[in-house]
């Protein structure tokens, strides 16, 4: 195992953090034997820390003793775990800064956020410095950096992939997923890590209401991947408003109450016996969670509940819907942090329909006439993750024939 001292990767983009310097070769035999890849700083490594963004949870936890199964079946299928990334302190933010560790430069967009809580994986990989890198998804945290940073990012079914050895936020909306900067990269990790899919796709809807939340320039790339899955399923195209009889803002608001309540129950008690340093922005997000009372929830469940069954019922089985990945292009690292909270609710608006509807949902990387990158997403049934990816890569490989 590479130490510290040893380690062979020059961090251009601040991505590392100090304790993630090492080196755990796969097996050579693997089907990923050829590829690189970096864990988020939630994920247990056996023999080493989990910081999870913050500096206090590293110090107040034990050295893992076993390593997150999904770093074990990756290790077992060959790919070399190249250390520990950087994550927004708890996850709990979708911007890309740390007040601890600073906020890691996108390669993409090097006068631009990388988007978080996933920041040092997006950063990595859109730096080219590993193949791919693991990161996780409640409310935005692959989906917004894969947007921001130009990569491929998929948020899996909601319980589909283990998430032992994973510092939580919001359990029921947690999910493990991965980064990669290559499509076909992206799908090799898929093969390993996720289950077969009988999902074919016969219907296509345009999510109305969450197009209409993003900025301009997302809309010529969604119209091209609507175009790309028309001719590829042959089937029309059908408008959605998802939020019929609400809001997408109502949506968010049952997704921000259900999830902050759950983290509390979660984190409450170390964060107020040990009362951690945290950023301004996340300190404000626990001591909201730590007012949100359990009769003021109920309400929240109840409306998750039923925008969990109206989203399900809506894709039923064959079924894939087409929106933007976030709802702007990548803040500008020195942006004003009126206009950062205002991208971030509405791109929240968007993000938190696949996590109150527990589906998988994968980004397309695109970019604007500047060349500035952003996301286009594919929304599936439960667990069609496998195939829905081999469905995107289908649009991929089609918009770059045309």
């Amino acid at each position: 195992m590479t130490t510290a001292d040893e380690f062979p990767i020059e961090d251009t983009v601040c991505a590392w953090v100090p304790h993630g310097r090492f080196v755990v070769p796969g097996h050579p035999a693997g089907a990923l034997h050829d590829l690189r890849f970096a864990a988020k700083d939630l994920f247990d490594v056996a023999g080493h820390p989990t910081g999870a963004g913050n500096p206090d949870w590293l110090v107040s936890h034990e050295i893992a003793l076993r390593s997150s199964p999904i770093v074990d079946s990756l290790l077992g299928a060959g790919a070399t775990l190249m250390g520990k990334v950087l994550t927004d302190e708890l996850a709990y933010s979708l911007h890309g800064d740390n007040a601890h560790y600073g906020a890691p430069l996108n390669a993409r967009a090097p006068d631009r956020v990388t988007g978080g809580s996933s920041s040092g994986s997006a950063a990595a990989v859109a730096a080219r410095l590993v193949d791919f890198a693991l990161g996780t998804d409640t409310g935005g945290s692959t989906r917004v950096p894969a947007s921001y940073c130009g990569l491929w990012g998929l948020r899996t079914t909601h319980g589909l992939l283990p998430t032992e050895g994973l510092v939580p936020l919001h359990p029921s909306y947690d999910t493990v997923t991965w980064l990669a900067h290559d499509r076909q990269v992206f799908g090799r990790v898929g093969q390993v890590l996720l289950p077969a899919s009988p999902f074919v796709p016969r219907r296509i809807l345009r999510i109305d209401d969450a197009c209409a939340l993003a900025d301009p320039p997302f809309a010529s790339p969604v119209g091209r991947v609507l175009t790309a899955l028309e001719a590829l399923l042959s089937a029309s195209p059908r408008a959605w408003h998802a939020s019929t009889g609400s809001s997408l803002a109502e949506w968010r608001q049952a997704y921000m109450t259900t999830g902050a309540f759950e983290g509390w129950q979660v984190h409450g008690d170390w964060i107020s016996r040990l009362r951690p340093r945290f950023g301004a922005a996340v300190q404000a997000r626990w001591q909201a969670a730590s007012r949100i009372t359990a009769q003021s929830v109920i309400e929240a469940r109840r409306t998750a509940a039923q925008i969990r069954w109206h989203v399900r019922a809506q894709l039923g089985d064959d079924t894939v819907a087409v929106l933007p990945s976030a709802a702007s292009l990548a803040p500008r690292r020195d942006a004003d942090p009126g206009a950062v909270d205002e991208v971030r609710l509405r791109t929240m608006a968007i993000t938190c329909i696949a996590g109150l509807a527990g589906l998988p949902q994968v980004s397309l990387p695109f970019a604007d006439s500047d060349g500035v990158p952003l996301g286009v997403s594919l929304l599936g049934p439960a667990g069609s993750d496998l195939a829905l990816i081999a469905l995107v890569q289908r649009v991929s490989a089609a918009l770059s024939r045309g």
